[in-house]
């Protein structure tokens, strides 16, 4: 049974190691993923990562790691993350910067990478492309995935939560066996707030706003796919890699990386 990465590099910066080097994959890619809430576009990097050997760089698991270290544990620039999500405030720009330039070893990671939740904004964006030219890298492609908001609105609408073990259940699509009780600890099941339908249509403006202008940028760069999620995720995934497989140029082996043919981390 092969060991699973524990991302160390990525989730906690500085002198961290990740515990074992990635295997050099016979394409490497360097995709960055997009998607609405309700997309499926967790499940879709999960079998990104675990099929194509990249490595999931993904800024809320660095802010989900970050929450449950200690103080001493963080940097100056992960700590005033912290803060402003602690106010339910976005995290700045140049904050959001400073976090992913600590870990810029991981974007040579010899597996390649996944960006997931960054970039967020032109900006972001921008320091990204500086980044990756500064290390002689290019991203392959932008994926955004689509799904039609009445889908998107049944898919979180049915969702149902544990309290406990935070499991979570779907009315249709993953029912407890009992209604309304985990599967897992027995914990009653809850709605979200924010799985509300009106709640929803809310969520889905909000992102649309944010996001568009991001699509449009990576659009006018011939970088987007757009790859529709109405199926199985297993369908999913093979539209994806269907036309990860048709770009032009993908990433090559002979690409920097994050470690040395021996497989010692460096340093």
């Amino acid at each position: 049974m092969s060991v699973k990465n524990d991302r160390a590099s990525w989730l906690h910066a500085g002198d961290a190691r990740c515990s074992i080097p990635p295997a050099v994959p016979r394409k490497i890619y360097r995709p960055i993923l997009l998607g609405a809430p309700g997309v499926g576009k967790g499940t879709q990097g999960d079998l990104i990562c675990a099929r194509l050997g990249t490595c999931h760089l993904s800024t809320g698991d660095i802010f989900r790691a970050a929450k449950c270290s200690g103080e001493r544990e963080r940097s100056p620039a992960l700590a005033l993350a912290l803060v402003f999500m602690r106010h339910g405030d976005l995290v700045p720009d140049t904050t959001v910067l400073n976090i992913v330039r600590e870990r810029e070893r991981c974007l040579r990671c010899r597996g390649g990478f996944l960006l997931d939740g960054f970039p967020r904004t032109i900006a972001q964006a921008d320091a990204l492309g500086i980044l990756l030219e500064h290390n002689k890298l290019k991203l392959d492609a932008v994926i955004d995935y689509e799904l039609p908001l009445e889908k998107i609105i049944a898919r979180l609408a049915g969702r149902r939560t544990c309290p406990d073990c935070k499991t979570t259940f779907h009315v249709t699509d993953r029912p407890p066996r009992e209604e309304n009780i985990c599967d897992e600890c027995g914990g009653k099941l809850f709605q979200r707030e924010d799985d509300q339908p009106e709640a929803i249509l809310i969520r889905m403006a909000a992102y649309k706003a944010s996001t568009q202008p991001l699509i449009e940028y990576y659009r006018r760069r011939n970088l987007l796919i757009t790859v529709a999620t109405a199926d199985t995720p297993e369908e999913t995934y093979q539209r994806t890699l269907a036309q990860l497989q048709t770009l032009p140029s993908p990433a090559t082996t002979a690409a920097a990386s994050q470690f040395p043919p021996s497989g010692r981390p460096p340093g």
